[in-house]
This record gives C-alpha cells, structure tokens and sequence, in this order.
C-alpha cells in the first residue's frame, strides 16, 4: 500500500471542510442537497434538521484543522506506520455519519481502511469518499466500503450488546475495539437557571433521543419541581409531528395508562420514574438522589454510561458536541491506530 502523508491528508479533509460548508459549485453544492434527501427518503430518522446538525458538528469539533493538529500532536508518529494493516470497521447507524470519527481516524492513520457500514446509514459517508478521492485520485484505495469485512488485520466493531458478543468471539484474535449499547445521564440539582434546562433539552431530544451521548435519565433531589424542565423540554415540542416519533409515544403512554403506572408529560415527552439508565424512545427516566457525590461515584463507574451531564461534568448542551479526543466507550481509536 502507498504511503500518503498526513499533510496532504489535512489539505484534502480542509476541502472537505469547506465542500460541507456548502463551498464550492452550484453544481457541487445541489449534489450535497441530494445526498442529503436521500439519506432522510432511506431513514425517516435522518431528518434535515438531524442530518444538517451532525455535519455541523463534523465541521466545527472534528475538521477544523487547528484542532486536528493540535489532536495529531498528542500521537507522535501517527499516520507513519513502519507496516500498513487492513483494518475492518463496523459502524452503527443510530444517528447520521455516527461513524465519521472512525473513519477520520483510520482515513489519517496510514492504514487501509475497510468499512462495513450500517443499512440504516449508507448514503451520506460514501459521498464523502467519493468526493475525496475525486480531489485526490492517489487517495484512492485508502478506504473501501465492504458488504462482508474479512482478512482484516484488526477490527473496530459497534453495535448493541448482542451483536458485541458476535463481535467478540469472530474477532477475539485480532487487535480489537468493540462497542456495545450505552447511554447517558444527568445530575440536576435544582437550581438550574431556564437556561441550563433548555440546553439539557438538547442532550435529552437531539436525534429523537437515539444516540448514545443522549440523556435518557436524570436523577433530581427529593421534593424536585419538575414544571421548569417540562416546560424547557417543550422546545422540542414538534417532534410530535414526526409520525415515527409519535407512534413511540403513543405506545408508551399506553403501557402507562393501562398499568395505572405514574408519569409526567407535556405532551411530547413522557417523565417516569424508573431504574434504569436506558429509556424507551419518547420517554425520560428519572431518580432521587440523597448524597450527590455517592450518586455521581456510582455513575462513573457504571458501564453503560457514556457521558455525565451536570453543571461540574459535561456542561448542558455539551453532550452532543463531542471533541476529537472524546472517543466512544472512552477507547482511545487513535491509540490503537498506533499500536498496530
């Protein structure tokens, strides 16, 4: 395999960049357009509104290129290895190019990048390849898109928790990151100002509530007021109108009305107490807390939990935002891309 150098990878992700921004033709940006009905006509989750978002995200935490240098910088030798491997990538598919970094990392590391990409999400990341091996011929062969991923040298695997235990056992042998179903939480004390809740809203609703960086339970102290985040979460009000959407929450106050079981809503989003960190779509699980500083210790250290919201942990509004260096289940992708 060729060896390409990093900065010319750089120059070619700053056009991407910019092809994202809506630079370029008209011709090129109508293409984009495109792309992106088509992706929402193939998965009705995938709205505008989502599918703009995440690429907004990808634009401004991962390809600004100050902040890829400064990431590159902690890996000394990255994208130089001494002998290139084939490395498989199973990407999941729960919120639009959810696989992005993965690829970002692997497309910089000076390895071959074979992906397997999730049906629900196989519209928006071949475009991407494709315009950049448009830009940069030579780059072409760097990632391939495989129904089948086999003879890999190592695989980067995620998916829910059934499926990580397949992944385990096919590729216990090679180096391996696998991912398996997580969530997130917060931690409210009360005293958040309108603000505050209204930028929890966003952790808890964006993408329907279907990524893994989601809020989908807040714990509250007892004799917690809940009008003020009900009232907040308002502001996402109109994914009722989104007939998938609904049909969740139709179901779900169902069960609850047919079990007699307690429930707070404000008409788009069900509040119920209840254990778990994971809640169905549509719904919010809550809490109580006593001691915070046991509660959040607990947290921390539970393995479903991907991301801790609160005003001394990830700010609100923040879960969603996530930076090159917070990688999925906290494995380090650039350190294995290293290792190899």
């Amino acid at each position: 395999m060729i060896q390409h150098n990093i900065s010319q990878k750089l120059a070619v992700l700053e056009r991407l960049n910019a092809y994202l921004g809506g630079a370029g033709t008209d011709e090129e940006r109508e293409s984009l357009d495109t792309v992106k009905r088509q992706a929402y006509q193939h998965n009705g989750w995938f709205t505008p509104e989502f599918i703009d978002l995440s690429i907004d995200n990808i634009r401004q935490y991962y390809l600004a290129r100050p902040k890829l240098e400064e990431w590159l910088a902690q890996y000394p030798g990255f994208g130089e290895p001494a002998a290139p491997k084939k490395v498989g990538i199973v990407m999941a598919g729960n919120i639009p190019l959810v696989g992005f970094h993965d690829w970002l990392t692997g497309f910089l590391s000076g390895h071959e990048i074979r992906l397997k990409l999730s049906s629900k999400d196989n519209i928006l990341l071949p475009h991407l390849l494709k315009k950049v091996e448009e830009w940069a011929p030579e780059l072409a062969g760097v990632t391939t898109i495989h129904e089948v991923l086999k003879d890999c040298d190592a695989y980067i695997a995620t998916g829910s928790n059934n499926s990580a235990r397949y992944f385990n056992y096919y590729f216990a042998k090679y180096p391996h990151i696998i991912r398996r179903n997580r969530t997130s939480a917060a931690v409210l004390t009360g005293e958040e100002t309108p603000q505050e809740l209204e930028a929890l809203a966003d952790d808890v609703m964006l993408y329907f509530g279907l990524g893994c960086r989601n809020v989908t339970k807040v714990y509250v102290p007892e004799g917690y007021d809940f009008a003020p985040l009900l009232e907040a979460l308002k502001k996402y009000d109109y994914l009722a109108d989104h007939h998938k959407y609904k049909n969740n929450y139709d179901y779900n106050l169902a069960l609850y009305l047919l079990n007699t079981s307690p429930y707070l809503t404000n008409d788009s989003l069900l509040l119920h107490e209840s254990d778990p960190l994971f809640s169905p779509l549509s719904v919010l699980h809550y809490g109580f807390y006593r001691n915070r500083g046991e509660l959040e210790a607990q947290l921390k250290a539970h393995p479903d939990l991907q991301c801790l919201v609160a005003r001394d942990a990830i700010p609100f509004g923040q879960a969603q935002r996530p930076s090159l260096t917070d990688y999925a289940d906290g494995a380090d992708t650039a350190a294995f891309f290293r290792g190899l």
